[in-house]
């Protein structure tokens, strides 16, 4: 306990505050109890009990109640209702159908169609449950190997961390005071970049290993076009969203509610009854206040570390490094990497980036760049061990396939995420060129 230690150097207990966390979260305890708590003993260190408890009482609320922050139930309830609407049945299914004629077709047709999902979902976890009921029993029918099938789910629905709607980037927008609308749009062409990626080498694995994703038969032209109706609902929320961004008649919550109106009135049609309404409000009001608790939980620390002059410690630390930026950004990034195996993506940045971000900013990087790359990489961590929650849900939907196997059917996809991100690193117009589009 920090209380009554009586250190005089503020840096110094800020420091042992980040170790006392980092122990926290490694044992287990959940990132909003352990971020309040050594949160609450920091400042009272610093500052006394007093000034300690008015920040602890004031801060969270004010930090939340950001009209922003209200775009998150609008995504999360759209991709809820989208599910209980059998939309994603529909993608699948067009996708299988367009697509099943490629080496990996079934996998290749998984990939895009949780992108498509993910465009009106915006919930990683949610995405490969999803999918893990309607694309693996189909995978599997046609002898794929079960590694394969599990890891495209777990691999596909990190997809929804970076294509709009996508939750975390509104995080990301909220914590370093972004455009939430330029960051939604920053993420769709990584995005895409990342699910073409990831069916290039399904094609290339299945070419080498055919027996471990067999070909399926082909479907007629007739086939084809009559799966693509009932896309339409989807097509039109994307629609909806993308454009009200980059063309700015009406806000990304604004827009959110739009998109969700639509879905909830196509669900309504489509026969989805009260239960799955109900569920599917219940479902984003868990989520929500599980994402809102993080973000009271993670500011009262973020405020201790800002009065323990952490932040500003590390900036003037990173800019005296006599080394290139880029190799300062691969270390960042292979940081994340690491702190990924044991924390889940929101948490890890809510508590990195105020401390991560003055200092990448002060090396020169661009402010909405440097959001989908970190993105990017908590999307790798939604699919590494110890944590890998993606691949956890997955095994849970499906538990006939072992943990072990999920992953090691997502390796080849954590290879794919390398190869995503180094062409990120290379060429950032992939990133910047939407948003300056907007601004223009």
């Amino acid at each position: 306990m920090l209380i009554g230690i009586g250190f005089s150097n503020p840096l110094l207990v800020g420091l042992i505050g980040i170790g006392l966390l980092l122990i926290l979260v490694v044992i287990g305890v959940r990132v909003v109890i352990a971020a309040a708590t050594v949160g609450l003993l920091g400042l009272v260190e610093l500052i006394g009990w007093g000034p300690a408890a008015g920040i602890v009482g004031i801060v969270p609320h004010a930090k939340s109640s950001t009209y922003a922050l209200s775009v998150l139930p609008m995504f999360i309830f759209i991709g809820f209702v989208a599910f209980h609407a059998g939309m994603t049945t529909q993608l699948f299914d067009a996708a299988r159908k367009w697509l099943s004629w490629l080496p990996g077709g079934l996998a290749v047709a998984t990939v895009f169609a949780t992108a498509g999902f993910a465009a009106v979902s915006g919930a990683s976890t949610a995405t490969s449950a999803v999918f893990a009921r309607v694309a693996v029993p189909e995978m599997l029918k046609y002898g794929y190997d079960r590694k394969l099938a599990a890891g495209v789910v777990a691999a596909g629905g990190t997809l929804a961390t970076l294509i709009p709607p996508s939750a975390i980037l509104v995080i990301y927008a909220i914590i370093v005071e972004e455009s939430v609308g330029k960051l939604l749009l920053a993420g769709f062409l990584p995005g895409l970049v990342s699910a073409i990626v990831y069916a290039l080498i399904i094609i290339l694995w299945a070419m080498f290993r055919p027996h471990e994703a067999p070909a399926v038969p082909s479907s007629t032209w007739k086939e084809r076009a009559v799966s693509l109706p009932p896309l339409m609902p989807i097509m039109l929320v994307v629609a909806i969203i993308i454009s009200a961004i980059y063309q700015g008649w009406a806000t990304p919550t604004e827009a959110g509610a739009l998109g969700a109106a639509v879905v909830f009135v196509v669900a309504i049609a489509r026969g989805a009854g009260l239960k799955a309404i109900s569920g599917s409000l219940m479902e984003t009001a868990k989520l929500t206040v599980m994402i809102f608790s993080l973000i009271w939980g993670v500011t009262i620390f973020v405020r201790f570390l800002g009065f323990s002059g952490v932040a500003d410690a590390f900036t003037s630390w990173v800019v005296s490094i006599d080394a290139p930026p880029l190799v300062i950004m691969i270390c960042i990034l292979l940081a994340y990497a690491v702190l990924g195996m044991f924390m889940d993506a929101i948490g890890m940045l809510l508590l990195t980036l105020p401390v991560v971000y003055p200092a990448v900013m002060a090396l020169g990087y661009d402010s909405i760049w440097f959001g989908i790359i970190v993105v990017k990489m908590a999307e790798v961590c939604l699919v590494t061990p110890p944590i890998g929650l993606n691949c956890f849900v997955v095994n849970a939907v499906r538990p006939d396939i072992p943990l072990s196997d999920v992953f090691r059917g997502i390796t080849i996809f954590f290879v794919a995420d390398v190869v995503t991100i180094i062409v990120l690193l290379l060429f950032p117009e992939i990133v910047t060129w939407l948003p300056e589009m907007m601004s223009r």
